[in-house]
C-alpha cells in the first residue's frame, strides 16, 4: 500500500520563471491530498487539513519526509508550476480535486488513492479484529475507503481476554488469515502475554498477525494537538484512562454517556491519517496488507 503521494516533480514545467507575462492565478479549493507549492519559501508538500485561526484560514502542508507546516490560505502557492489561490475546500467528500483536470490523483483519508464510486468488494474470508468499538470507528473513518475496495471486514473483540478462544472458533487458515490490533502491546504486560499464546496455536505463526500500539487505550493514538492538548495526561493507575482523558480536558466525564460523547468529539477531530501517530497508522497498514496479499 505504498505510493509515491508526490509524483513527478512538481516544478516541472518552470524551466522559465522570470518570463515577464506570468499567468493568471487561478482559484482552486485546498483539498487533503492535493500536493502544492509554497512560492515564497519553496515548500512542496500534501494538504492535510484547513483551519480557521485567528479569524484567517491556514493550509497545512506535508512534505515528503512527514515534516509540518502551515502557511496563509489564499493565493501565493503553484501547482505544475502554474500559480494559484487556494480557497476554503468545498463541503463534500473527502477527495481532493486538481485544478483544470490535470490528472491530480484523488486521496483518501487513508493517504490511498481514492477510487470514485467504486463498489465494495464481496468481503474475504480473512478479517482485521480489533479490541473495542472506539478501535473500530477510527479504523473505519480513516481506512474505511481502502477495506470497502479490498473486501476486509473489521470485527470487535470486545476486549483482548478470550482471544485465545475466539481465534480457535474462527480457525485460521489459508484465504482464511486473521489480522488483530491489540491495546498496549508493549513488554511485560497482560496483552503481549496473551498475544504469546496465541501465537503459540496450531497454525497461528502461517495465518494470524498480531500487531500492537504501545497506548492504553487508542484515544491517545490520536495527535493530542487535534484536541487542543501537548500531551495525553498520565492517568494514575486505578483511574479510567478514558474518563481520566476527558477530565484533563475540561470535558464531562462523570458518566457512560459522557465518555461516549466526549469520544465522539476526539472523532471529529480526525480527518486523515495525518491526524494518528504513526505508531498506530503503520499497524494498521501492516495489518491491512497482511489480510490482501495475494493467494489469501
Amino acid at each position: 500500500m505504498t505510493f509515491d503521494r508526490y509524483g513527478s516533480d512538481i516544478l516541472a514545467g518552470t524551466a522559465q520563471p522570470h518570463r515577464p507575462r506570468r499567468p493568471a492565478s487561478a482559484p482552486v479549493p485546498a483539498e487533503r491530498g492535493l500536493v502544492v507549492e509554497d512560492a515564497s519559501t519553496g515548500w512542496v508538500g500534501a494538504i492535510t487539513r484547513v483551519e480557521k485561526t485567528a479569524g484567517a484560514h491556514v493550509v497545512e502542508l506535508e512534505d515528503r519526509h512527514g515534516r509540518l507546516r502551515s502557511f496563509t490560505l489564499g493565493p501565493g502557492f503553484l501547482i505544475d508550476g502554474r500559480p494559484v489561490t487556494l480557497t476554503p475546500p468545498q463541503r463534500r467528500a473527502q477527495t481532493p480535486s486538481a485544478p483544470g483536470g490535470s490528472g491530480q490523483r484523488l486521496r483518501s483519508a487513508s493517504g490511498s488513492v481514492y477510487v470514485k464510486g467504486a463498489k465494495a468488494r464481496v468481503a474475504r474470508g480473512s478479517r482485521i479484529w480489533v479490541e473495542g468499538r472506539h478501535d473500530a470507528e477510527l479504523v473505519q473513518k480513516v481506512w474505511g475507503h481502502d477495506l470497502r475496495i479490498e473486501g476486509v471486514v473489521v470485527e470487535m473483540l470486545d476486549g483482548a481476554d478470550n482471544l485465545a478462544e475466539r481465534v480457535r472458533a474462527f480457525g485460521p487458515g489459508p484465504g482464511q488469515k486473521l489480522g488483530i490490533l491489540v491495546d498496549h502491546l508493549v513488554a511485560g504486560s497482560k496483552e503481549t502475554r496473551i498475544a504469546e499464546e496465541v501465537m503459540r496455536l496450531p497454525g497461528a505463526r502461517e495465518h494470524v498477525l498480531i500487531l500492537g500500539h504501545p497506548y492504553v487505550d487508542v484515544w491517545q493514538a490520536v495527535k493530542p494537538e487535534r484536541v487542543g492538548l501537548r500531551e495525553w495526561p498520565h492517568v494514575p493507575k486505578g483511574t479510567d484512562i478514558k474518563q481520566g482523558s476527558l477530565a484533563a480536558l475540561g470535558w464531562p466525564h462523570a458518566t457512560k454517556e459522557d465518555v461516549g460523547l466526549g469520544w465522539q468529539r476526539i472523532l471529529q477531530q480526525v480527518r486523515s491519517y495525518a491526524d494518528v501517530e504513526p505508531t498506530l497508522s503503520g499497524r494498521i497498514e501492516e495489518l491491512i496488507d497482511w489480510v490482501t496479499a495475494e493467494g489469501d
